[in-house]
């Protein structure tokens, strides 16, 4: 049998990204992206409803996802699906699901949305064990 946890988005980030570097030295962005529906009822009246996506890039994407990322940045993202548990100081456990980025295209045009560089594609490099290192990162 063949598996598949694909997700792909399209969309407005939330908040500028946060960049940090775990103990062993890797860096890992995280950031939000808002994607929209839009529909109009059969009475004729336009809804709209938000849904809000947490994304994690590792390694190279990370840095460039930092550098180039900024609240209101329109944005591809393509990776798979993954959630996460851990409990806090008062021992209550949360979940967290998110998206473990491969790639991310910066879809704004040049100077426009805080985008400095050319719009393009950054491939994420290949899934190391480190990345359970995450847990370690309070964010």
């Amino acid at each position: 049998m063949t598996y598949l946890n694909r997700a792909t988005i399209i969309g407005n980030v939330t908040r500028d990204p946060e960049t940090k570097t775990t103990t062993q030295g890797t860096s890992v962005t995280t950031f939000s992206v808002a994607t929209n529906l839009r529909w109009t009822t059969q009475a004729g009246e336009k809804k709209e409803s938000t849904e809000f996506h947490n994304v994690v890039a590792w390694r190279r994407l990370a840095e460039i996802c930092g550098q180039y990322l900024k609240k209101g940045s329109k944005v591809y993202v393509e990776g798979r699906l993954q959630t996460r548990s851990w409990d806090d100081a008062q021992g209550q456990k949360h979940w967290r699901t998110e998206i473990v980025a491969d790639n991310v295209i910066m879809l704004d045009r040049p100077g426009t949305r805080g985008n400095s560089e050319e719009a393009g594609i950054a491939p994420a490099e290949p899934a190391a064990e480190d990345e359970q290192a995450i847990e370690e990162i309070p964010f």
